[in-house]
């Protein structure tokens, strides 16, 4: 029987969330909550079935995506888990680590499942490069670059201005996640940031170095001002709205050889003996990959857990935890200009 589960908010996200929901043969969208009266009479005159308040929801649902603003996170989840629904949470799945962690043990006491939308493991090429990253030997270190040119008009919004707006709280926690997913956890981060660029308040570009917990070592470049094909929606073409360019923007370096993603293009041994850099190393494309929605794919993923299946590719509640940790140790590092573990953030620190 399909889920019959709800979508707490309805802005551009929880519509996303809403839409995929109603297209799966395995969810039956019971509502879209959205206290917002212009928006939720938008939402059903889109022919969905919108309410306003968690009482309004229909009493056979039976699980929750929560979609709102990032600080009612915490609020709707701990009101979805009471009533005995499993939940995914958006990204990020708390504003604080504390909230994150309040929310991971109210649904281990209740033995409900908890998981966070970082929905990019689900594409196939995403769980390949794990397999992948396993095959090019001891990890030795990781470079990505994530640079897309947001339009001007994308700051006429005011807190498109403000700090906490910009790329480090917005988009890096997307690629933090990937590399814990297939390359592992991180220990400790370094940021400089720069609003050079732009002029705002809040930063258009940033540099971070991170140190692995496994011992590898990694860099990464973040900016929305600078004009480039390398990004993660650029490589794959997830994301409708960014052009297309096919380019990798992150390239995985191994003991016995090397990877780039999205394309899994993959470098190893020519020969027997011991790899060296007189010994010109082997390159393999990556294989072909069906496109999928990955959000349809995600929720489809937690129908089958609430059915009482396993997965091992979704973002669970300690991970989503993991992201938000690390995220916030490069924010506060762009803050104190020192490098900050990912177990020195304090549990109240939103990243600005």
């Amino acid at each position: 029987m399909p889920l019959p589960l709800c979508v707490i908010g309805g802005g551009a996200i929880g519509l996303r969330h809403a839409e995929v929901a109603a297209a799966s043969p395995h969810i039956a969208l019971s509502a879209v909550v959205e206290p917002d009266a212009p928006r939720r009479a938008a939402l059903a005159g889109m022919g969905l079935p919108a309410v306003a308040t968690l009482d309004e929801v229909p009493g056979t649902t039976r699980a929750a995506v929560v979609a709102t603003p990032t600080p009612a996170h915490f609020p709707s989840a701990t009101e979805a888990l009471g009533r005995g629904w499993p939940v995914l949470v958006e990204k990020p799945l708390a504003a604080t680590c504390a909230d994150a962690g309040a929310l991971i043990a109210a649904a281990a006491a209740a033995g409900l499942p908890l998981f966070t939308g970082h929905h990019r493991r689900c594409h196939p090429f995403s769980r390949a490069a794990r397999a992948a990253v396993a095959a090019i030997g001891a990890p030795v270190g990781v470079q990505g670059l994530w640079s897309l040119r947001k339009p001007d008009s994308y700051f006429d919004i005011a807190w498109h201005r403000a700090p906490g707006a910009g790329p480090l709280l917005t988009n890096l926690s997307h690629e933090i996640d990937l590399l814990h997913f297939f390359f592992g956890r991180v220990a400790e981060a370094t940021a400089l940031v720069s609003s050079a660029r732009r002029g705002l308040a809040v930063e258009d570009t940033a540099a971070v170095a991170l140190r692995f917990e496994n011992g590898a070592l990694g860099s990464f470049l973040m900016s929305d001002a600078g004009a480039s094909p390398w990004a993660f929606e650029a490589g794959c073409g997830e994301n409708p709205g960014i052009a297309l360019s096919g380019e990798d923007y992150l390239r995985i370096v191994g003991s016995e050889g090397a990877l780039a993603f999205p394309s899994l293009t993959r470098w190893g041994r020519s020969g027997p003996g011991e790899i060296e850099w007189s010994k010109p190393l082997d390159r393999h494309a990556g294989p072909e990959f069906e496109r999928l929605d990955p959000l349809l794919a995600q929720i489809e993923r937690f129908a089958g857990v609430v059915a009482g299946g396993k997965d091992d590719v979704l973002c669970t509640g300690p991970d989503g935890l993991a992201a938000l940790q690390t995220t916030l140790a490069v924010a506060l590092s762009a803050k104190t200009g020192a490098p900050v573990g990912t177990g020195e953030v304090p549990d109240d620190f939103r990243g600005t």
